[in-house]
Formats: C-alpha cells, structure tokens, sequence
C-alpha cells in the first residue's frame, strides 16, 4: 500500500508539549508486542478471570437478567358508548380478518397482557377520562373520519383536541396507548403533562394506498411495538403498487419496521400471489435463522463475557460474532474501541444469547484468533466509555538515536521516559480513530454526514484501496456501476458493515432516500462514530493551534476544568470557567487544567484567538450554520470538553537487548545486540498509546 501522506501530514504538523531530544524506534512489530487491556470502573483489569458460573438456559431465572415487558392493556374490545361511531367500531371489529385474504398480525402476535383475559368489555378510556372529555373525544374523531371517507379536506374542523392535563406519568402513557390503539387515524401529542390528540395524516395517506381496514390494522401494529409480531398486507399481484407500498412504509417508518415481499400460493387459480410483510427492524433476526428459544418469551437476556483478539479488527469481530450466534452487530455492546494490530483484551455483552451458547462457540472462534471467557449473566448492556481505561503492555523495538545526537541512547530513553511521566503529554486523539492508511478516512465520512451529504458518504465508505483483493475489487466494481445487487456477489461474507449498507442499497436503491435507509442499516453507535472521527479531528487541529500560540501558559478567554477529580470527557458546562484578564495576569491555572471543547451544539468557545479559530475551522467547511444535528440518522452531537494534557499512571520501563525477549518477527534479521524497550502504563479512556509514546520518542512511532 502507498504510505498514507495524509496521515503524515496530519500527525506530523501536531505540536510536542515536552522539549526534550527523544529517539527512534518500531511498535507493533508483531501484535505481542502492543498488548491492550480494558481497566472496568471498579479498577480492575478485564483479562483476570472471574470465578463465576456459567448458566444454562435452564438455569436462568426470568429475575434478576430478564425483566417482563410492562403489562400492556387488553385494548381488543375497547367500543364507542354512542350510537353515532358504528362506523368507526366495524373497523375495529375487522381486526379478526377476512379468513381467504388475511392481513394485519397474526393471532398469536395479539396484544395480551400475558395473562387470562378479562371477561368484561371495559372500554379503558371511560376508566380514565370523565364522561363529557370521553364524548368530545369520540365526536372529533368521528368528524375526522367522516371528512376522511367522503374526501374532503378538513376545513372547518378544529385540527387537534386537548384531553386536558393529566400530572400522573403512568395514566399518560395508558392514555397515549388506549387513544392510539383505539383511533389508529389520529396520534397523540404529549405538551408537558398535557395531552393533545391530532389527524394522522400518514394514516390518511396510506389510505389512498391499501383498503381503510388494512391502514387501521396497520397502526395499530406499529403503535403495540408487539416484540417478534409481523404485519402482512393482502394479497397484490401489481408489482407497480407493491414498490409503491414499500416506497411508503420505507419512507415513513423504514427506522422502526422493514418490509419484504413473500409469494403465496392462490388455491382457487393456483398462481402464486404476493403479499408485503412487515416487521420491526430492531428485533429482526438473522434471516434464515429460526427464531432463538431464548427470545421467544420476551424476556431479554444479556451476557456478558472479555474477548481476547489478535491482530483482528474489532468490527470484523463482532461481524463474525454474530454470524456465528445467530444475531446483529448491534446486539453487541461495548466500553471503548480497540486496535487491530495488537492483543486486546475488552468487555462486551450480547443480548439474546445465554452464557451457555456463547460458550459453544469457543473452539469456531479460535480460528479467526478470537478467545471469549469470563462468560457470565448480567442485567444490562454497556455504553460506549463505561471504563476507568486502558492498561499498556508494549515492546519498542529497534531504537536508535535521532539523526546528529552524539549523547547516550539509554540515557536519552530514561530523559524521555521521566519527563512525559513529570509533565505530561498532549491528549491528541490517534490516527487509529481516523482510519489510518486509508485512502479515504472516517471523518471525511463524519463531515458528509454532518453536511447530510448522505450519497457522498456512502461512496466515501465504500471507496477502495489502492489494493488486488476481494474486498477493493467489489467496492471498485460498485462506484463504476452502482450496481448495488452485483457489488453482494462480490463482497465476502466477513465484510458486515459494507454488505449490511449494499443489501439496504439494493432494495432502496442509490437515491438520497435510498442512502439513508442504507446508514440505519448499521448500529447508532457506528454511525455516530463517524461524526465523532470529524469532531475528534478538528480537536487535534485546535489543541495543536493552541499551543503553538499561547504555549503553556493559561490566558484570558482560556477554558479551565474546575473539578481535579474529572477524568473523563463527559463534564457538564458549569465545571468550565473561563478565565478572565485578572486570573490570566495573576497566573492563577495550571495548563493542565485547560480544556478544549469537542465540537456540539452544547459547548462554549474559548473567548480569545482559539474561538476565532474555531469558528474559522467551520466556515472553511462548510458547517457555518450547522447545528450538530443530523435528524435523518437520528443524530445528535451535544459537544463536551477534553483535557489537553494527560498523565500515563503506573508507568514502568525496562530496557533489554532483543535476544532476551520473545521475538516473534516472521523474516526479521535483527542484531543480537539491538536494545528494546519493555513499556507498560495505565491511561484514562479514550487516551491513545501512540500518542503518548510519539511525545516520549519525539518521533513517529512506525507500525
């Protein structure tokens, strides 16, 4: 591959903190040598192992893991008291089905409360509103309906209708659901406590699309979340109006539902008909895969466990995790991001998978140097940075002194070790974030999406290396063709991320929309980590900026962190203060207690020349009136703050010639006598060894 100049450029430009000579050497030679280990917010390092037992399925209690679903209402019968809504309750009564062209759920996906139905018709509205609310209710949604019917516009109607203020929480959401489920033509509205009833002018539009019954059916579907349910609409032998049917639901709801369509056998003409069936996306299973016993109860199990991986992207692993356990990528959840090139040992979970399954897996994982232990059940997922940090474990080899330096090579070690571990280093995020040797890196991708630049990010994406294998020559074939269906036969199977984006591409096609459809194909955490590459790259830039024109002294219109005791990026905005001209002149901060903030709509800007530069940095990209929002992908960047200096904890050192450590270079001819450095330290999450090491060795770190 051609050395990736960006990066140089990028990396080459930051600016050194500590001013001593530093020295030259190799990291990763091989992943042994660059071990990373995930420190738990208890202090303790993931890779000990836990003397806790495994679970079998029929082990697992539905307390403490797996919490029922909230007891829903039996909303089946719910009826209007007067006579003037018989309209409306026959499409109520329709729900049954017509026996020779079915729709809507089947009968075993009907709301139920898990228990034997109550033997009394109690209409659930009338236990909450008062009698005079309840009629008003029913009379607007009558007169809705009947403007509805004859096609006509709703002129002279009031176009909502406030239930009232209701101060408990509870009764709220039962009313927000008995309304819903009873009138699926309207939605509701919450304003405060206040709850606000209006015309569903997507149910209308449907209309125009399917029979009245099939659109009712419909919302009530989506409004009963029903876990595992499907919605099917009636037979359609015009492929025309089954695009037009999937163009709707897709457009509408294609972030909640997906749908497909399935042939059906006409037993009166014996031609196969075509029926649209629709599902909710995040509880899809794996297609091919029967439903996992585990799931069918509604009950959600997690396990958790530590997965050791070599030298393996970290995507690509759970990618092939979740072909192997039958589930999605986005089942996984996780404390932070690893290397490839390395050892890592780091904390997951998986949802719906018991401690039991995980374990069978053991032996097919090994071969993609995959390690999972510390199996166990917990009642929870994790959160991206739910971790004190990460502990070091790293081999330099092949040192040698910069160019022209006639002082001591140990010497200049030691001098370089001790002042970073004094004073500190520079808290640059590492060129792993971006996407290191890439043509094309992930926050170019970030900057697309944040200007909804939804088409480019997609061709970003899936722009190739300059490289002859499988992966290159697919994407190759796709930005030529666009040829999303063709670009499928040619990605591998491991590839998880690029075909979850082809397969939403190929069924929505290449348009806009399309692409958007294609980026709620990968998890919430994915897509926001590209946004976060971008915000990440302009901190490094600013920091940079930063010291190279104040250097580390703190000035007026600084932004210091209050709180000694913060160690993560997640601090609100009342711990920032801004220093004025008396605290700058009177040198009242420390520059380690400067912060900079991390791009948002919720951060405040340096008031000195830092803030113009920042607000330059936005023009020269285009997002000078961007509000770090992108409600296509459902989102939100709020911004937060980070430390511009950082301290390796625990730091220890020791220098050996190579013969005394397991060399595992494949091809290497190395000096006897060369030196190698055995480094090992502790940082906070979300630090980066590479850069920490770049300020010891005053020099890129090659790997």
């Amino acid at each position: 591959m051609e050395e990736d100049t960006d990066y140089r450029i990028r990396f080459s430009s930051l600016c050194f903190f500590n001013d001593h000579v530093g020295f030259h050497g190799t990291i990763k030679s091989s992943p042994s040598d660059f071990i990373v280990t995930e420190i738990d917010e208890q202090g303790q390092l993931v890779n000990k192992t836990i003397n806790e037992p495994i679970f079998k399925i029929s082990e697992i209690q539905p307390e403490p893991y797996n919490f029922p679903k909230k007891t829903k209402l039996d909303l089946q019968n719910l009826s209007f008291e007067d006579g003037r809504n018989q309209e409306v309750n026959t499409l109520v009564k329709y729900t049954d089905g017509d026996q020779n062209h079915p729709s809507g759920s089947e009968k075993e996906d009907t709301i139920s409360d898990g228990t034997s139905k109550c033997e009394e018709k109690a209409d659930i509205l009338s236990s909450f509103l008062d009698e005079k609310t309840h009629e008003l209710l029913n009379n607007f949604a009558c007169d809705i309906k009947e403007k509805w019917l004859s096609e006509t516009e709703l002129i002279g109607l009031p176009l909502e209708f406030s239930i009232g203020i209701i101060l408990d929480k509870n009764q709220r959401a039962s009313l927000h659901s008995a309304i819903r489920q009873k009138f699926p033509f309207l939605i509701t509205v919450g304003k405060n406590s206040e709850i606000v009833v209006k015309p569903n002018l997507e149910y209308k539009e449907l209309c125009h699309l399917v029979s009245e019954e099939e659109a009712f059916d419909f919302f009530k579907y989506l409004d009963a979340k029903k876990e595992n349910s499907k919605f099917t609409f009636k037979p359609d032998t015009n492929k025309d109006h089954r695009k037009a049917v999937h163009h709707f639901v897709n457009k509408k709801f294609g972030n909640l539902v997906e749908t497909k369509s399935f042939s059906e056998m006409n037993c009166s003409t014996g031609n196969p008909n075509v029926v649209i069936t629709v599902r909710f996306r995040e509880k899809a299973y794996k297609r091919g895969k029967r439903p996992l016993p585990e799931c069918q109860e509604g009950n959600v199990i997690y396990t958790a466990f530590t997965l050791r991986k070599e030298n393996l992207e970290m995507f690509e692993a759970i990618g092939f995790l979740a072909i192997k356990l039958g589930v999605i990528p986005s089942d996984f959840s996780y404390a932070g991001l690893k290397d490839k090139k390395a050892i890592t040992y780091q904390a997951m979970v998986v949802r719906k998978v018991t401690p039991e399954r995980l374990k069978n897996i053991e032996k097919e994982i090994e071969k993609k140097r995959m390690t999972v232990f510390n199996i166990r059940s917990v009642d929870d997922s994790l959160r991206l940075g739910q971790l004190k940090g990460n502990h070091f474990d790293i081999v330099i080899r092949n040192l040698k002194k910069q160019t022209n330096d006639s002082a001591n090579l140990r010497e200049r070690i030691m001098e370089a070790i001790e002042n970073v571990k004094k004073k500190g280093f520079v808290n640059y995020y590492g060129p792993q974030r971006f996407g290191k040797g890439r043509k094309v890196h992930t926050d170019q991708i970030g900057l697309a999406l944040l200007k909804n630049e939804m088409t480019k990010a997609i061709k970003l994406f899936l722009t190739p290396e300059d490289l002859d294998d499988p992966v290159n020559r697919a994407k190759k074939y796709f930005l030529q063709t666009e040829d999303a269906k063709g670009t499928l036969s040619l990605m591998p199977e491991f590839k998880v991320r690029e075909r979850a984006l082809l397969e939403a591409l190929h069924r929505f096609g290449m348009t806009e929309e399309g692409c958007i459809q294609a980026w709620f194909s990968l998890p919430h955490s994915m897509r926001i980590f590209y946004v976060h590459a971008y915000t990440s790259k302009i901190w490094n830039e600013a920091v940079s900026y930063r010291l190279a024109t104040y250097g580390a002294r703190v000035v007026e219109g600084d932004l210091v962190c209050l709180d000694e005791d913060i160690d993560d990026e997640n601090f609100p905005n009342s711990k920032v203060h801004l220093v004025t001209e008396e605290e700058g002149s009177a040198n009242m901060y420390a520059i380690h207690q400067v912060v900079l903030p991390i791009l948002g709509y919720n951060i405040q800007y340096p008031k000195n020349k830092v803030g113009q530069w920042y607000h330059d940095i936005l023009s020269r990209d285009g997002l000078q009136t961007c509000r770090f929002k992108v409600p296509a992908l459902k989102l939100n960047v709020p911004g937060c703050y980070r430390q511009i200096l950082k301290h390796p904890r625990n730091l220890s050192y020791q220098l050996m010639e190579d013969h005394d450590i397991d060399v595992k270079m494949k091809g290497s001819h190395i000096d006897e006598t060369a030196l190698s450095l055995l480094i090992s330290f502790d940082l906070d999450a979300s630090c980066y060894a590479t850069v920490c090491l770049k300020e010891i060795m005053k020099h890129d770190v090659l790997n």
